[in-house]
């Protein structure tokens, strides 16, 4: 192994590529941090972040904290005397004594255009508000929620039927190879922190089920963001009949007609007017049902033209 005495903290999928990629260069990974097992599915069996498993598999020694403002825990790193952290949706706020320890700082990963979409849910915030590009920032952090300067970005074009799982793939890929090249300049020297500008900034909470509640007295094309913004979770949903529906895939027309009706449901075409335009449903899924695409919907449950969908009440949404 070379380079810098390296700690990488990180917790879901969207961290595993940089996560590989510091090692398939080789470099010094003296830890890996992440977050706690936690419990899954109907079982609610104590599975292990995927970060977890990636550094399981290569030899690299594994700490997992409940808090990593615990004193006891900053011990343990400043002990390992790591000449950088690197940070990639890792979960937890940085306390000031852990970002002190690396002597190069604590490099974040973040999938933004930085100042804007500043939080949890960039990806998804970015395409729910229609973004047309977007891409990664690394940074050199602060005791600010993803107010520290910058160091490198890469932009992306955004397709305007692109959805979260796509650009999550896509936004991993593309911080993994920021975060090298970050690496290699800094080394060379040759890199100098920006500053970002406040005033340009925007954030991105953290999801909530009731963000994916469908009002059809919007136009088509909001209703679509949202749709490509949510797929994963919570997924946007409506109701019809007396039921939850989740839809995951849309495509906007321009039918019109009363917001929520019905316009067609026969074969593969499942159209709905919204205030202004109309969208096709494409995949779709009922509470406790499989995810289907339209036409094996409409196969299986027959709608009636002229059919109003309804507000659902997110607690009532499939998860």
């Amino acid at each position: 192994m070379t380079g810098w005495r390296t700690v990488f903290m990180g917790t879901p999928d969207f961290a595993c590529p940089t996560l590989q990629k510091l090692i398939e260069r080789g470099e010094n990974l003296v830890a890996v941090v992440t977050q706690p097992d936690r419990p899954k599915g109907r079982g609610q069996k104590l599975m292990p972040p995927p970060v977890k498993e990636m550094a399981a598999t290569n030899g690299i020694p594994v700490y997992q904290p409940l808090k990593v403002r615990d004193p006891g825990f900053v011990d343990i790193i400043r002990a390992l005397k790591p000449d950088v952290i690197v940070v990639v949706a890792f979960g937890q706020i940085l306390p000031k004594a852990l970002l002190e320890v690396p002597t190069h700082g604590c490099i974040n990963v973040h999938a933004s255009l930085l100042p804007r979409y500043r939080g949890a849910a960039p990806l998804n915030w970015c395409l729910i508000n229609g973004e047309t590009e977007t891409g990664v920032t690394t940074m050199l952090m602060d005791v600010g929620l993803d107010t520290g300067d910058m160091l490198l970005t890469r932009t992306t074009p955004l397709d305007e039927n692109e959805d979260i799982l796509s650009l999550h793939d896509r936004m991993a890929a593309m911080g993994a190879d920021l975060l090298a090249e970050t690496l290699d300049r800094l080394k060379a020297g040759g890199l100098v922190p920006q500053p970002q500008n406040d005033a340009d900034s925007c954030y991105a909470p953290m999801l909530k089920k009731e963000d994916g509640i469908i009002d059809w007295h919007s136009d088509a094309r909001t209703i679509h963001n949202r749709v490509r913004g949510l797929a994963v979770w919570p997924g946007a949903c409506t109701v019809v009949g007396d039921q939850t529906l989740k839809i995951f895939r849309t495509r906007v027309g321009d039918g019109s007609g009363e917001p929520g009706t019905v316009l067609q449901a026969e074969k593969d075409t499942f159209e709905v007017a919204c205030q202004s335009g109309s969208l096709f449903l494409q995949e779709l899924q009922l509470a406790g049902k499989k995810r289907l695409d339209s036409a094996s919907f409409l196969a299986g449950f027959p709608v009636l033209k002229g059919t109003l969908l309804g507000i659902c009440k997110h607690e009532e949404s499939p998860s």
